[in-house]
């Protein structure tokens, strides 16, 4: 089959996912709420306006549109740079630089950063025109163009690094490559994941000790009961990029931080920000982040497993028309971070479904150590108000794209210690 044939095939099969997914996001499944729960304090109609119910839906979807049509274009965008020689003159390019490994590897690297910045750069836009329309953003064009320039620049060294260790053991380990590619891994995560909170983020946004100093303290004595050890709690100025809420906890040992944005702190009362931290701290107690990045690297094993295993066979039957030569050349890496791209697509359900888990058993640790249902609600009908979030989405949007469970899902959870704290 030519190479025009199968381009057209590629496109018709992706405008046809993309008519169902319009049809199913717009039409068929639109996450309404059912008569048993209308009004009650999971249906929107009793916390947020007709005109902020209808932009809910209307933002939710549009942002799920866009993730659905990214996920394959990007696959796409891999494939077609292979099967036009796209990669192979990146290659080439790279091999006349310089006779240095490292050189040719940062080469092609910076020119495949360059040309993804270029072909995924109208998705983004597009998605903070929608954010800015709809009062989600508050950034500037040029504020969000440094943003996504920072973002290159991280992107581009990590690829380098990664492409760097993983082409070297193809070349010297062969078949094995990919185990000795997990292996450094395992201390490259670590190191990330301890430098993110100081190093990495900094980068984006200012953070700095929480300046109401009473509410700091109230947090600190809920961490302290849980046997945190933590000094100080930090707000981010995330207020400069968005009117939505939120809070987290990241990075590992003494880096570690539970963080809380700025617009948390403007919105919502002191109650509801004690349910929030409690949950927060919940992460900590049950040591999420680390369950997490052994989840993580369990992942990878097996995804760099899987990938070995079908790069043999699709270059030993594809590799003349991708123009990949062997597995050890520049432009193989292409077809690599395209495989672990489709099987973390592929895991991103049961991912989901994990999280999901741990971030309900943080909510029972909250509303447990708070004992305060009402405040409990209101901050997720308050999350949902400032995000223009969907309270029960549809099922395919769950699975694929929410880590966290439903807000339907949190609120019911919490109405339902109403009776208990009622009675105490």
């Amino acid at each position: 089959m030519s190479k025009r044939k199968i381009t057209i095939y590629l496109i018709i099969g992706y405008l046809i996912y993309l008519g169902l997914i319009y049809l199913y996001l717009f039409h068929w499944d639109k996450g309404d709420i059912s008569p048993e729960i209308a009004g009650t304090s999971v249906d929107p109609s009793i916390f947020m306006t007709e005109t902020e119910r209808i932009q809910a839906e209307q933002y939710s979807s549009i942002r799920h549109f866009l993730f659905f049509l990214q996920i394959p274009y990007e696959w796409i965008f891999y494939f077609l740079l292979l099967l036009f020689g796209w990669g192979k003159r990146m290659e080439k390019l790279a091999e006349q630089t310089s006779t240095f490994q490292l050189i040719k590897i940062g080469v092609f690297s910076f020119y495949f950063s360059v040309l993804s910045f270029i072909v995924f750069y109208p998705i983004r836009f597009v998605s903070w025109v929608y954010a800015k329309n709809y009062g989600i953003s508050t950034q500037s064009f040029s504020y969000w163009m440094k943003d996504h320039l920072i973002r290159f620049w991280i992107d581009f060294l990590l690829l380098f690094l990664i492409m760097t260790v993983v082409i070297f053991f193809i070349r010297k380990k062969g078949e094995r490559w990919w185990l000795y590619t997990w292996f450094s891994a395992v201390p490259f995560v670590l190191f990330f994941m301890y430098i993110q909170p100081v190093v990495i983020d900094p980068l984006y946004n200012e953070f700095t000790p929480l300046t109401n100093k009473s509410l700091e303290g109230k947090i600190l004595s809920l961490a302290e009961e849980a046997g945190v050890d933590a000094e100080h709690v930090y707000e981010v100025d995330m207020s400069l990029k968005t009117n939505a809420l939120n809070a987290y906890v990241t990075g590992i040992g003494g880096n570690a931080r539970i963080v809380l944005w700025d617009t948390v702190i403007e919105r919502l009362d002191e109650e509801e920000i004690l349910f929030i931290m409690a949950h927060e701290i919940a992460h900590y107690v049950e040591k999420h982040i680390y369950i997490g990045i052994v989840g993580y690297l369990l992942l990878l094993f097996i995804g760099l497993f899987f990938t070995a295993k079908w790069m043999n066979v699709v270059i030993r039957k594809f590799g003349k028309i991708l123009q990949i030569d062997s597995l050890g050349s520049l432009s193989s890496f292409l077809l690599i971070i395209g495989m672990i791209s489709v099987l973390s697509f592929s895991a991103s359900p049961l991912v989901n479904a994990a999280s999901r888990y741990q971030e309900m058993r943080a909510d029972r640790y909250a509303i447990e150590t708070v004992k305060n249902v009402d405040a409990g609600i209101s901050t997720f009908q308050k999350l949902a108000k400032s995000s223009l979030s969907q309270v029960n989405p549809p099922i395919l949007v769950k699975w694929f794209r929410y880590g966290h469970p439903t807000l339907k899902e949190r609120i019911l959870f919490v109405e339902s210690y109403r009776d208990s704290y009622e009675k105490q």
